[in-house]
């Protein structure tokens, strides 16, 4: 399997790439929306930042469940309940993925199924199949 990042100009800045190209023999995993309202031991999380982590962090232990990494997310999709989180995002986004950034888009919304969260994230991620 072969991955290549469409880098953009400006999207480097956003910590995203326009497009990533999957070829080879791949398995797809669908990645449902994950939040971070709440730590480990079930404790509130009010904080964007630290819900934001958690967010990331949720989404590589149900990744590691389907044998893939964060780094294998080929495409997200953000949402938010504030646009001022985009740039926190963004930050941490760049921290999680390095250089070469998933597909993605970001959205504001006016509210989850919770009102305590603040963010959503759902993608999709390529790996390898496993023969």
């Amino acid at each position: 399997m072969q991955k290549t990042f469409v880098r953009g100009t400006w999207q480097q800045k956003r910590a995203f790439s326009p497009a990533v190209i999957v070829t080879g023999e791949t398995k797809t995993i669908y990645v449902a929306g994950h939040t971070g309202q709440t730590a480990e031991d079930g404790s509130p999380i009010a904080d964007f930042d630290a819900q934001c982590r958690r967010t990331f962090r949720n989404i590589e232990v149900t990744l590691a469940e389907a044998g893939a990494k964060l780094s294998d997310l080929v495409t997200m999709t953000v949402f938010l309940t504030d646009v001022r989180y985009t740039t926190p995002m963004t930050e941490i986004r760049q921290e999680v993925f390095g250089k070469d950034f998933p597909a993605s888009a970001a959205l504001t919304v006016t509210g989850f199924a919770q009102p305590n969260i603040l963010i959503e994230i759902q993608g999709i991620a390529v790996v390898k199949a496993v023969s």
